[in-house]
């Protein structure tokens, strides 16, 4: 399943709509990703490598806003504990759809993965197991700013002792001037990955009502305030990053 070159935003439109996960962005989803957020490939993998440290027998790996799967194919690479499973949940009718034919894929590849269940829902109203790790990979900045202490605080609860949450986003910079040299540095990477300014402009006015940053501090602020013991960051790229925060 050869994804398709990402060209949505390619052609000039009257009324830039607010971005959604739709069938039109699973289709380039895989494409759009990588030429668009710095690092991901590395987050993705180094993902599965950090989870195999933290995941305990028996217990449930969580994949949160799973889209295509990414992430939980990169647990079932790394995590062998035994017993473990992993859940992911996306509340994206196609990228569920899409996700299990990867899945299926990945299967017919590889022997002996962690079983998986791929589930269309929403998270903020999932009902949490207790889990080992829980994954949640540039979801929560999709998430309404006032819903996400209460999300990570029901991700705490259901978190077991040992276990940890991995958490990725992009983020946003209190100082102006840092904040300014970021965006254009991220600006040009995506220019270097051949993305035109038309596309760079339009995709930004789409998703700046639906997706929200925060600063690091906010992050690590809240993770505490959540009931985390401990907020490590892991990985920076640009103004992409993804930390590790204990119970």
């Amino acid at each position: 399943m050869s994804p398709e070159p990402d060209h949505l935003f390619a052609q000039p439109r009257p009324h830039v709509q607010d971005f959604s996960f739709n069938e039109d962005v699973v289709r380039v989803f895989p494409d759009m990703i990588k030429r668009s957020v710095p690092g991901y490939p590395t987050i993705v993998e180094n993902i599965g490598v950090l989870a195999a440290q933290f995941a305990q027998p028996h217990s449930l790996l969580y994949d949160l806003g799973s889209s295509l799967g990414a992430v939980t194919q990169a647990l079932r690479r790394h995590v062998s504990r035994d017993g473990c499973q992993v859940l992911a949940v996306d509340n994206s009718r196609a990228m569920v759809e899409r996700c299990r034919e990867y899945l299926h894929a990945q299967d017919s590849m590889f022997q002996e993965l962690l079983p998986v269940e791929v589930i269309e829902a929403d998270i903020l109203a999932l009902a949490f197991q207790p889990a080992s790790v829980v994954a949640l990979n540039f979801t929560l900045q999709f998430i309404e700013p006032e819903q996400r202490l209460a999300l990570l605080t029901r991700i705490h609860q259901a978190l077991l002792p040992g276990g940890a949450l991995i958490l990725s986003e992009k983020l946003r910079f209190d100082d102006p001037a840092e904040h300014a040299l970021l965006t254009e540095l991220h600006i040009a990477f995506k220019r270097a990955n051949g993305y035109s300014e038309l596309e760079i402009a339009q995709k930004r006015s789409a998703l700046e009502n639906v997706m929200l940053p925060d600063s690091l501090e906010e992050h690590r602020q809240r993770l505490l305030a959540a009931g985390f013991s401990k907020v490590v960051p892991w990985f920076q790229c640009l103004n992409f990053a993804s930390l590790i925060a204990l119970p």
